[in-house]
């Protein structure tokens, strides 16, 4: 199912692109007229990188700051918080965790405009918000988010689009589908055999990219059952490295955008260690470099991470075990 799904992936976003112009068109007249001083995203598990992805992304194209509610400010400590002059960006596949729905009660009493971001149209979410984008991914029977992942990425760069009017990122986000599909036929089961030689790795990425590391790390967790950290690449050397003794798997994801010299440039401290490393988007003569396809920076991310749940489902199933049905996980987690 993990593999069916995400295959399914540039199909999604085509049909978002076909059927969700009206709707991100009508918000992105309305981002204009109110001219929001800042913007707050509230979302769990995957849908949270996609957050994170949302924060890089919103912030180098608006200027706007973009911070990431704790949910159980509202659902637990009972909080008021003051949502004036602000954007709040849900992001759910179910929109029925309780604790988001808390956020977004009282981001709208608190006088937010509020957006939901969701895969179920009639969600209690959905019902809640100002706005209802919805990501059109289908039903997603298996535990491990992909496909609706990439439609939360896909969805917030449309919105982002017809809000700041850039034609560049939207002649490429319209060719997104077309992209992906290459993506998703890339090999990258050369990555395989070094990262199953250990339970431990890092997944790196830096600015629009960091999101994706995030996820990548939670499907080695979920998936496969390996200890991943998803890191930024600017923080690795900052402790975490101490751990990158000689083989340590890790795994670079990059996009060529300013963050591109940065991350060449820790490659290459990482090879001097001896550490096992997997790169896509950057290149090292001392590395598994895994095959990418150039593409707008914003884009890019989309690609990497496609490329890699066709990888980590292969892995989990090399592994001996089941990528559709991780233990102790469920697909709705109802956290308050």
């Amino acid at each position: 199912m993990m593999f069916t799904e995400a295959a399914e992936t540039p199909g999604v976003v085509q049909k978002q692109l076909d059927l969700n112009s009206e709707t991100v068109q009508r918000i992105g007249r309305k981002l204009r007229q109110i001219e929001p001083g800042f913007i707050v995203t509230c979302a769990r598990g995957s849908s949270d990188h996609a957050a994170t992805f949302t924060k890089y992304l919103l912030e180098t194209h608006t200027g706007l700051f973009v911070a990431s509610a704790g949910p159980c400010v509202n659902s637990v400590y009972n909080t008021t918080m003051n949502f004036s002059n602000c954007v709040c960006l849900l992001i759910s596949q179910s929109g029925a965790s309780p604790d988001l729905l808390s956020v977004a009660s009282a981001a709208r009493q608190g006088g937010a405009y509020v957006i939901a971001l969701v895969n179920v149209a009639n969600s209690p979410l959905a019902n809640l918000a100002d706005e209802v984008i919805e990501l059109h991914a289908g039903a997603e029977t298996s535990v491990a988010a992909t496909k609706s992942f990439i439609a939360s990425i896909s969805a917030v760069i449309q919105l982002l689009t017809a809000w700041r009017e850039e034609p560049a990122l939207h002649k490429a986000l319209q060719e997104a589908p077309r992209s992906l599909q290459t993506a998703w036929e890339s090999d990258w089961s050369a990555a395989i055999e070094p990262i199953s030689k250990s339970r431990d790795l890092f997944v790196l990425g830096r600015g629009l990219g960091l999101g994706i590391a995030y996820e990548a790390a939670l499907k080695f967790k979920e998936v496969c059952g390996l200890h991943a950290e998803g890191l930024s690449s600017a923080e690795v050397l900052h402790g975490p490295v101490t751990i990158a003794q000689t083989e340590f798997p890790v795994l670079v994801l990059a996009q060529n955008d300013q963050t591109l010299p940065g991350v060449q440039n820790l490659v290459g401290q990482l090879a001097q260690r001896g550490v096992s490393l997997i790169t896509a988007g950057v290149f090292h003569d001392e590395a598994t470099n895994l095959v990418t396809h150039p593409d707008h920076p914003v884009i890019e991310p989309m690609l990497r991470i496609l490329s890699f749940y066709r990888m980590a489902n292969q892995l989990s199933l090399q592994l001996g075990l089941n990528p559709d049905c991780p233990p102790f996980l469920q697909k709705v987690t109802a956290t308050v």
